[in-house]
């Protein structure tokens, strides 16, 4: 009799498990805050689910927006996965993250990870010049970065707001160090912003270049041959004047929900397959360095091709509160 009753104790306690979320069901779930668009989180939220099982809930908005969000909720965080920030919104925020080693990490250099995992680098995206060929020829468009303070661009340059993206904040400050650092540097920066459309998401960048409502944008390195596989008329222009190449990353947020679910998908993201699927579709350049470029679609150039400048990213970083509020100024001051 004591034997059979607890036998039922024993089910009904399993029953109880199987239907508790703190039970395995839990971990089939993943709430990712993402500021990639949709076309690169379909195609590795749906590949993530198809192999693991664990459904993706995405919230979706600029990397500033997602940051701020994130911020907001420390106390009582409601997202697992922070996705596709750039390396100074990484840095700035990582008291909000939890350390996880990536299966993967060794194949990424240690210029593209935090020293003690609290976020991984999985692409690199190059400062770039977009330019629809239909409405403005092809060589008639800028060499690099100095063309565009021309008057005759004014309203004719997308542009994403710095306080929104962090590529955008990267192109102001690089900006303001090329071209003499201190005042003089913000001087011709102000006279860009007078010639810039500034919009809320990168996304609107390249998508009204592709689209024709802009005939130059500057962008991202992906946006170009992602743009002009389907048939747009873009151009991607390497500014002869240099460019960096601005790291963007993954972090798993500091007591999430769903922990288990989150180091997975920090594994399947930074995985080497994964990597040339992303490549193939959405023309990420990859922090891995054992891709072949030359040997996958887009005709990526090599890095050492191209005139690449030096980055403070660390000072920029540490400035970066105050620096926004003068970009701030600076836009207000352009309309």
């Amino acid at each position: 009799m004591k034997s059979s009753m607890m036998r039922r104790v024993a089910v009904f306690g399993l029953a109880l498990l199987a239907f508790s979320p703190v039970g395995a069901q839990a971990q089939k779930k993943l709430v990712v805050y993402t500021s990639n668009e949709s076309t690169l989180n379909d195609l590795v939220f749906g590949a993530f689910t198809k192999e693991t099982g664990i459904a993706v809930e995405p919230v979706v908005a600029g990397s500033g927006v997602v940051i701020r969000r994130l911020q907001a909720e420390k106390d009582r965080p409601l997202g697992d996965i922070i996705w596709g920030i750039s390396r100074s919104l990484l840095q700035t925020n990582k008291a909000l993250f939890a350390p996880y080693a990536s299966k993967n990490k060794d194949a990424i250099p240690v210029d593209y990870r935090d020293p003690t995992d609290l976020w991984v680098g999985n692409n690199l995206h190059l400062l770039v010049i977009l330019q629809n060929t239909k409405i403005l020829p092809a060589d008639q468009g800028p060499k690099g970065w100095s063309d565009l303070l021309d008057p005759k661009w004014k309203g004719k340059i997308a542009f994403t707001d710095p306080a929104n993206s962090g590529s955008a904040y990267t192109t102001v400050t690089l900006l303001v160090d090329l071209w003499g650092g201190g005042e003089e540097g913000w001087k011709k920066v102000a006279a860009l912003f007078k010639n810039l459309k500034v919009l809320n998401r990168s996304s609107l960048v390249f998508q009204g270049v592709g689209n024709g409502e802009y005939p130059l944008g500057i962008s991202l390195e992906y946006a170009g041959p992602m743009w002009a596989a389907g048939g747009a008329p873009v151009k991607t222009i390497y500014p002869a004047d240099g460019t960096v190449a601005a790291m963007e990353g993954v972090a798993i947020i500091k007591g999430g929900p769903n922990p288990d679910s989150a180091k997975a998908f920090v594994d399947f993201v930074n995985r080497k397959d994964v990597r040339e699927m992303i490549l193939k579709a959405t023309y990420r350049r990859p922090t891995r360095t054992d891709l072949d470029l030359a040997s996958l679609p887009g005709g990526m150039p090599p890095l050492a091709s191209l005139k690449m400048l030096k980055y403070d990213e660390e000072g920029w970083t540490d400035k970066r509160k105050e620096t926004l509020e003068r970009i701030k100024d600076v836009l207000q001051e352009s309309r």
